[in-house]
């Protein structure tokens, strides 16, 4: 049975393919149509690339550099393993004038190492280290496949989908967190065509489950109880709150208490919390103290203490992490660590200032920063899918017609009278109901 995550099945003349694959791929680019030889994986790349905007003649945009790309690879979970990828592929690829590549989960190269030649050739279509490798972003690619499959894939010569990447051939396989299971990256190994090989696919996975395997050893459950507490309250109603290892999901009266006592290490006393949590003010103090009795069960004893509040624990939120980033300049560091606004169904006062705080720096830096890949990454988010200025600056740095059309959209829509709603499905004006 042929591997359809291989290049080349066994007895397949390298030199026909690469021949027969070219005449497929310009049957793409001018018609849309995938013929033959070209594999299911790489067709249905094909196709999210040229639904992405990817261009055939484009090139890999690099957004990360000098200090805020040290930064963000100091604290990326990858750099714990690297020692052990330069150990199991780095005389692998010295020796074969090829690379050794690793990503984040956006496709972003952290580190790019091997024959010095082949560094040079690779340099001049910016696979270099801070560069944007994402299928999103540059095509069909192993490194951006990878991490957009999740899984271990090959990509042969003509089958990349910008042209001045054709004359390569890469390797390369996911990463996970061993904890969660998600997909933090990738391992990629970059050279000619004779990686058109079974046994480099297979080599690169064996040295992802490795590096997962050394990531599970290095992380090994908690067994003390004065190490931090993880709380991450992006992207969800519900926080979840990590303690000595045991996860538990909060409610969402409890995620907004944690969340305000995680920022005040120094504690808020109850009329402080009441005032930050409550926008009615006939709440009383007895609902508030009924709430934290209700949390101090949950926390279990000794994690939560009174007058005033305050966690006995230092606390590590996703929420410091963005701010943390944020405040150094490393914009694309923190808004990778960002998974959406703070609790979005939160109406608590404090709350709600935090969230609009952190989404309108992240914005206002994004603009300034005009990285197109990063402000496409935010459009295309549920939370930016309506954010006109964001759009805007989109626009005037890649105005392709998807583009130009989403933003004439949204201008019409905010430029409706008052009394007048949204259009509908049908894209029909209807008066707001009185």
């Amino acid at each position: 049975m042929i591997d359809p995550w291989v290049a080349l099945e066994p007895g397949a003349d390298p030199v026909e393919r690469v021949r027969s694959l070219h005449r497929a791929y310009e049957s793409f680019t001018e018609a849309g149509t995938v013929p033959r030889p070209v594999r299911s994986v790489v067709a249905d790349s094909w196709r999210r690339s040229a639904r992405a905007g990817v261009v055939p003649d484009g090139t890999a945009n690099v957004e990360l550099m000098d200090g805020d790309l040290g930064s963000y690879r100091a604290e990326h979970p990858l750099a714990r393993v690297m020692p052990l990828f330069r150990e199991l592929m780095g005389t692998f690829a010295s020796d074969g004038e090829h690379l050794l590549a690793v990503c984040d989960a956006q496709g972003r190269l952290l580190w790019v190492e091997g024959h010095p030649g082949t560094r040079r050739q690779a340099g001049r279509m910016n696979f270099v280290p801070g560069a944007r490798w994402s299928e999103a972003a540059v095509g069909t690619n192993a490194p951006g496949t990878a991490v957009a499959v999740d899984h271990p894939v090959q990509v042969f010569a003509a089958e990349h989908f910008i042209r001045r990447v054709q004359p390569w051939t890469c390797a390369a396989a996911p990463v996970h967190d061993p904890r969660t299971g998600r997909v933090i990256g990738a391992v990629d190994i970059t050279g000619g065509d004779g990686l058109a090989h079974p046994h480099s696919l297979a080599f690169v996975q064996a040295v992802a489950r490795a590096a997962e395997s050394h990531l599970a050893l290095l992380s090994p459950p908690r067994a003390v109880t004065d190490g931090p507490v993880e709380l991450t309250a992006l992207g969800r109603d519900e926080a979840q709150l990590v303690v000595d290892g045991r996860k538990t999901r909060l409610s969402r009266r409890h995620s907004e208490i944690l969340v305000l006592l995680a920022r005040h290490p120094e504690g808020l006393t109850g009329d402080e919390l009441l005032c930050a949590l409550y926008e009615d003010e006939s709440v009383t103090p007895v609902t508030l103290r009924a709430e934290l009795a209700r949390l101090r069960r949950l926390l279990g004893p000794g994690l939560l203490d009174s007058r005033p509040y305050r966690l006995t624990r230092p606390v590590e939120s996703d929420v410091t992490v963005v701010e943390r980033r944020l405040g150094t300049g490393a914009v694309t560091a923190a808004v990778a660590a960002y998974a959406g606004p703070l609790l979005p169904g939160s109406t608590a006062p404090a709350v709600v200032r935090l969230r609009r705080r952190l989404a309108d720096g992240l914005r206002t830096a994004l603009i300034a920063r005009r990285d197109p890949d990063l402000l496409a990454d935010w459009a295309r988010a549920p939370w930016g899918e309506d954010d006109l200025d964001v759009w805007r600056a989109l626009s005037s740095v890649r105005p392709a017609p998807a583009v130009r059309s989403r933003l004439e959209e949204l201008e019409s829509e905010q430029a409706l009278p008052v009394g007048w709603a949204q259009p509908g499905r049908s894209g029909r004006m209807r008066p707001e109901p009185r």
